[in-house]
């Protein structure tokens, strides 16, 4: 009788072991798949589509404020207009940041010897490089 209590016992924690195992797994599955996407269903960290976007707010102001087809071409407008206000800052602000960047580059070659230049310029050549990658991958 000892040795048939014995083995319930150990199958009955066997079975309890089990269950946290299959428990455990689960949950760490579930957390990382909630975690890596956003809402939207897109990986998380990732910009989402502009035109989704503002489909999504078109949408919404139709269904909400009840927009009738002339204000809805109105709103369209007003994004259209807001948008290149948006890209012509972009193009401005990034023209004025690579400004910026030459100058730093142009004061650090100031520093260095002769010597340097070479390693320096090959530095910059890798960093840039790895900028357009982030960049382009960033893109995608």
């Amino acid at each position: 009788m000892p040795q048939n209590k014995s083995s319930a016992i150990l199958s009955l924690v066997l079975v309890f072991l089990s269950g946290i195992l299959v428990g455990g797994v689960s949950y760490r599955l579930y957390a990382v798949n909630t975690v890596a996407t956003a809402p939207g269903g897109r990986p998380q960290g990732t910009r989402p589509d502009p035109e989704e976007v503002r489909k999504r707010l078109v949408h919404e102001m139709q269904d909400r404020v009840k927009l009738d087809e002339g204000q809805t071409a109105k709103l369209n407008q007003i994004y259209d207009h807001t948008l290149q206000e948006f890209q012509s800052l972009k193009k401005k602000s990034d023209g004025e940041g690579h400004q910026i960047w030459e100058g730093q580059r142009a004061a650090i070659r100031a520093i260095l010897r002769p010597d340097q230049l070479p390693l320096y310029d090959q530095v910059e050549k890798e960093r840039d490089e790895a900028r357009k990658k982030r960049h382009a991958e960033g893109k995608k």
